[in-house]
């Protein structure tokens, strides 16, 4: 399972900051809020996963 796991960096929309998402392709497509590290605000992420493949991520502000 660790093949599915997934490195991504990102820069959050809220502070600017580049912080590092650990992404588990496996689980398949999925939505779910992160908080920044830098900054602690709340990050909505949209994983484009199949099969363990990853095509896609997009985040924007939660807020």
């Amino acid at each position: 399972m660790e093949r599915w796991l997934t490195e991504r960096d990102i820069e959050c929309p809220y502070c600017g900051e580049r912080i590092t998402l650990l992404i588990d392709a496996s689980a398949g497509s999925q939505d779910y809020i992160e908080d920044c590290r830098v900054c602690c605000r709340p990050i909505e992420v949209a994983v484009s996963a199949d099969g363990g493949v990853l095509s896609g991520v997009e985040i924007s502000d939660a807020g």
